[in-house]
């Protein structure tokens, strides 16, 4: 493959599936998807396996990548074994933490049942998890009038009330929340509202 990876790419490099968290917080992350077999995610749910899941932990742990045989961290509760049962017989995860002050991480778990992943794949869905990490960063440009208006449209306040208690016009309130929204790739005020107080901004 000589070019980089897309999402529609994922299906064929991991076609036992793949689970990735993109820019995860305090508790979740901002983006999930979680392609493995429905009948091992019920599985892994139901056996509560997150908190013993020696992948999981090393995404945790460690950044860069690693395949799952290659991890060295006790698994008493033998999920990578029953992981196979299920047809996720060989898995890469990939685990990256970004620059700056909030230091979010993003990780990739990914699957096939055929072969091991190669290096050059490790490398390729390593460059990928770190791209959707950048792609998924807040915007850094938003004004702190776009901000303010953008709390006001949280705590639900139409766009005449927050006109009057800025002594503004509608017609610059409109224009700061249109801004807002372009610059958060959000089609309504409390979207962008929504997304903004996802990303911490407010």
């Amino acid at each position: 493959m000589d070019r980089l990876l897309g999402p529609e790419d994922l299906k064929e490099l991991a076609p036992a599936g793949f689970h990735i968290a993109l820019r995860i917080g305090f508790a979740f992350p901002l983006e999930e998807e979680n392609a493995f077999p429905e009948a091992w995610i019920t599985h892994y749910s139901q056996q509560r396996f997150m908190l013993y899941d020696p992948v999981i932990r090393w995404v945790y742990q460690n950044t860069g990548y690693i395949r799952w045989s290659e991890i060295a961290m006790d698994d008493p509760r033998r999920i990578v074994a029953q992981a196979q049962t299920f047809g996720l017989r060989y898995g890469a995860a990939i685990s990256y933490v970004g620059d700056g002050a909030q230091s979010l991480r993003s990780f990739g778990s990914f699957a096939r049942n055929d072969r091991d992943f190669t290096d050059l794949e490790m490398r390729l869905l390593s460059a990928f998890i770190s791209r959707r990490h950048a792609e998924t960063a807040p915007p850094s440009n938003l004004t702190s009038a776009e901000l303010e208006v953008l709390v006001m449209i949280k705590d639900g306040k139409r766009i005449k009330q927050i006109a009057h208690e800025l002594e503004v016009s509608e017609g610059a309130i409109k224009q700061r929340l249109k801004n807002a929204k372009l610059k958060l790739s959000a089609k309504t005020g409390p979207q962008a509202a929504a997304l903004a107080s996802q990303f911490g901004l407010i």
